[in-house]
């Protein structure tokens, strides 16, 4: 089958390469002059196969008002826009903010994200993919506040693999948070989690995919409309070209709410701006060898080979993914008063991002509406955590198998 797939960031090459080896032949397409230039470029770096809370969660409304007294250092930022699709999608985020609807839409987050991790190992196994950072590092999330840290306890998954921490045992796991101990409540370390780095991974994607007769790749050219007839997906036109396909498969984050509308999908998805630095290393000692969060500050730490990933912050602000730079001041300030010493912050490369978000945290996958047209979309933060168990359960869903997990609370409501 002839299968079209909008898209070449980590989602988008995830998926073309999925469907390469399950015999596919792809047409990927990318809007950019290369692939992963926008969310996949920079982001965190963490592949948090088992903290994958939803940012929808009782609590979150009372504590995001406090956030916004704080400016540019608040965790979370709201800017009102005069667009009904933001105001919409912030109603939903509210009325997901229920500890029972975050339990669930979690559970359904684990269920991918241990698929996309075997999935990952299969393909690192199979066809000897490396050269992307990867390490097996576990993730450990530290809580400075008491009531935060008994909540997050609260949360652990029996199937998870997760353990509560106290402060000392915080250090053992990481010595690097040695300064800290005196202000931290505990920690809940996840030993199976892992490292990487986003755009090496879809670089060497793309090497491999490259490889392939069966694969062809598009840059440089934006969808200009999808020509459908019926419920059926025709082809993709790209200026004056146009692309027949079998199957459509949209991983275009979001870009992909504007892409379909006009065949009257409205998909629920908003970008949740994100920044980050990359740091060069100083003092290994005080360099993070566990990919740390730290949770009531929201940051991000990770080490990728020579260097430090750092990443926070949620702006709900419209489309702009420039860069803010009193964010960006904030960011360099924290990481400093965490890891002091492992790095010239006010140096390290800076970056921000758009990340496409559903309100209830979950992405959305599979059908859309359309007999071939296929959504791959709405990652939020876990984009690089779920993108290979996405892709394998989309290629499943085209070729008529079932998947091998549920798509149960991942799918476009019906």
């Amino acid at each position: 089958m002839r299968v079209a797939v909008i898209g070449a960031g980590v989602i988008g090459l995830a998926t073309a390469y999925s469907l390469v080896r399950q015999g596919h032949s792809v047409e990927l397409i990318e809007g950019r002059d290369d692939v992963a230039l926008e969310t996949s470029f920079a982001n965190g770096g963490q592949l948090s196969y088992r903290y994958v809370s939803p940012l929808a969660d009782a609590g979150v409304p009372l504590q995001a008002i406090g956030w916004m007294l704080r400016g540019a250092d608040a965790p979370l930022r709201f800017r009102p826009q005069a667009s009904l699709h933001q105001w919409r999608w912030c109603l939903q985020f509210l009325l997901a903010c229920r500890r029972s609807v975050n339990r669930r839409n979690a559970a359904h987050l684990l269920r991918l994200a241990l698929h996309s991790q075997q999935i990952l190992r299969s393909w690192r196994e199979q066809d000897q993919l490396d050269g992307f950072a990867w390490r097996a590092n576990g993730k450990l999330v530290i809580y400075r506040d008491q009531h935060s840290l008994h909540k997050g306890a609260a949360a652990i998954d029996d199937d998870s693999g997760q353990r509560l921490l106290d402060a000392a045992q915080c250090v053992d796991v990481e010595p690097a948070l040695a300064p800290l101990a005196a202000s931290l409540h505990g920690g809940i370390y996840s030993p199976g989690d892992e490292v990487a780095d986003c755009h090496l991974f879809c670089t060497e994607l793309l090497r491999r995919l490259r490889a392939s007769p069966a694969f062809h790749l598009h840059t440089g050219q934006s969808v200009s409309a999808l020509r459908s007839e019926g419920k059926r997906v025709r082809a993709v036109v790209l200026g004056r070209d146009e692309i027949a396909v079998d199957h459509l498969v949209v991983a275009a984050g979001t870009g992909s709410v504007g892409l379909l509308r006009p065949l009257g999908i409205d998909l629920p998805i908003y970008p949740l701006k994100g920044y980050s630095l990359t740091v060069g290393l100083a003092d290994q000692d005080r360099v993070p060898q566990t990919n740390v969060t730290d949770y009531d500050n929201k940051v991000v730490y990770a080490r990728l080979d020579d260097q430090l990933r750092v990443a926070a912050m949620v702006d709900i602000a419209g489309w702009d993914a420039g860069l803010d730079q009193q964010r960006i001041a904030t960011l360099q300030r924290l990481a400093g008063a965490t890891f002091p010493g492992a790095g010239d912050y006010q140096r390290a490369r800076q970056w921000a991002g758009l990340r496409p978000a559903t309100p209830q945290g979950t992405p959305l996958l599979g059908r859309s509406g359309f007999d071939n047209l296929w959504l791959n979309v709405g990652h939020g933060s876990l984009g690089f955590t779920l993108a290979c168990g996405s892709a394998d359960l989309l290629t499943s869903v085209i070729g008529g198998s079932p998947p091998a997990v549920s798509l149960d609370g991942l799918s476009l409501p019906a």
